[in-house]
């Protein structure tokens, strides 16, 4: 029975490592809900939209009510002739007042734009803008499909190059071991010792770097995400090469010309700022509003009791005579602005185009490169058998051998550069397009392997501690080049 536990327990654990692992759109999705740069593009989006209603709202009517209630408290001195004519009798301002009232007044205006050009082209450039901003987003949104691609693809292409690396310091460990063994018995000379050990050491430091590069590149997936992954499906080693369709690179330049997000957004940021111009131009043009006004008051003081209400509507029209030339600067501010915003979606077109042209030249490259290094592994095995045993013959020595193992190796990791610099090349072809979207990254979802997941594994380093501790005990243990740091203790904001 405990067997049967520990069993069933080991099966459930391998069975939650397997749900843990990611795939590319699990990924993806933990970037558009998690991802800091897209949020903040979305809020400015939200942002430019909400501008339209404040510019909306100068053209419906406005409203204002405003009402004061004062309390007075007055003190007069006697008028000695207004007392003289009164002969004794007199009234309350002869004898001198003291008098405490109050008066309260209120006041409701009601206004509504009838022909103000610059509120009706202001609303027209905060459409504009919208628009603008709606495709830098949509840009936004592709530019994130490409990082999350680039990201985790960076991750497999590192751990397929770790695990060549580590191939070749096994091998070159057990090359170096059996020579000098060989020298022991005399059958070697000790430079033969001196090249294999050479050459172990090198691929031990190839394979300690690539570590690293490993570690970084799972970091860049949590930098994207805000979530660290455990581990991440693996490509499938039947992926199809196949060329860009539509196979003309002139098909391809046209699209970018046509549907590159960034071209499209900057074709948008000349529309606002032509209505930007006719903004500043209705400067000079008059205003007409309609107004209405609602006047209360009331009072309760002695000799003016009681309460009045005025009511007054009529036309209102302002006409800029001289604003000191301020108009005219801001007509010609707004037009310079505009002839930069054509020149830099022209500038763009460009951009787009050329960027279409040369990915498209590039994943034509991967194609060839793959096929080449495919064969370039086949000769370089053919080549390390025919050492390995022309050494046991005394044919070759084992330079040679040495040699041989280093082509192979070097072929190994260039056909895994050339698959992933394939799809990443197709993928920046797409983006110059405008045609990169989510489609894309769910068809290459259906070629990762989630029976087989890409770890974060570099726990066992005791050969390279040891390594380490020795080449520390080399060196004065009290000196340190860039002396200690104190990490800053943060104190909270009051």
């Amino acid at each position: 029975m405990p067997r049967i536990k520990a069993l069933s327990l080991a099966v459930a654990l391998a069975a939650s490592t397997q749900v843990q692992a990611a795939d590319l759109m699990s990924i993806t999705r933990d970037a558009m809900s998690n991802n800091a740069n897209y949020a903040a593009s979305r809020a400015g989006y939200d942002s430019t939209e909400a501008q339209e209603d404040v510019q909306r709202g100068d053209l419906l009517p406005q409203i204002t009510a405003s009402a004061t209630h004062t309390r007075y408290h007055v003190i007069s001195s006697p008028d000695s002739s207004a007392g003289a004519a009164t002969a004794g009798g007199g009234t309350a301002a002869a004898r001198g007042s003291d008098d405490d009232y109050g008066a309260t007044s209120a006041n409701v205006q009601l206004t509504q734009s009838l022909f103000d050009a610059t509120n009706w082209f202001q609303l027209e450039a905060a459409e504009r803008s919208t628009a603008q901003q709606a495709l830098t987003l949509a840009g936004d949104r592709q530019q994130l499909f490409y990082n999350v691609a680039e990201a985790y693809f960076e991750v497999l292409r590192a751990h397929e190059l770790l695990e060549t690396y580590r191939a070749q310091e096994r091998a070159l460990q057990r090359e170096f071991e059996q020579v000098r063994q060989q020298f022991e018995v005399g059958v070697v000379a000790i430079p033969a010792v001196r090249s294999a050990e050479s050459s172990y050491d090198s691929a031990r430091a190839q394979r300690i770097s690539q570590e690293s590069a490993l570690e970084v590149a799972f970091e860049s997936l949590e930098q994207l995400t805000g979530k660290q992954y455990a581990s991440i499906d693996t490509l499938k080693s039947d992926l199809p090469i196949e060329r860009p369709k539509p196979s003309s690179r002139d098909d391809w330049a046209s699209m970018a010309a046509t549907q590159n997000i960034t071209l499209l957004a900057a074709k948008a940021a000349v529309k606002a700022a032509r209505a930007d111009v006719k903004t500043a131009r209705a400067g000079h043009l008059p205003v007409v509003s309609a107004f209405a006004n609602y006047d209360y008051s009331k009072s309760n003081q002695d000799y003016i009791r009681g309460h009045s209400g005025d009511t007054t509507f009529g036309v209102q029209v302002n006409v800029p005579i001289f604003s000191g030339g301020s108009t005219s600067a801001q007509v010609r501010a707004n037009t310079y602005t505009l002839e930069q915003t054509q020149f830099q979606a022209e500038d763009q077109l460009r951009t787009a185009v050329q960027n279409a042209r040369s990915y498209y030249a590039q994943v034509n490259n991967a194609i060839y490169s793959i096929a080449a290094q495919k064969k370039a592994i086949a000769s370089a095995r053919s080549s390390l058998d025919a050492r390995r045993q022309g050494y046991q013959v005394g044919t070759y020595n084992i330079v040679d051998v040495l040699d041989a193992e280093q082509d192979f190796y070097t072929a190994m990791s260039n056909y895994a550069d050339a698959r992933y610099d394939y799809i990443l090349d197709m993928l920046n072809l797409r983006q110059a397009a405008g045609v990169l979207d989510q489609g894309t990254l769910e068809a290459l979802n259906k070629w990762l392997d989630a029976d087989k997941a890409v770890q974060l594994d570099i726990s066992d380093r005791s050969n390279d501690q040891d390594l380490l501790s020795r080449e520390i005990s080399t060196v004065d243990q009290d000196s340190n080049v860039f002396g200690a740091v104190t990490p800053a203790r943060l104190t909270p904001e009051r």
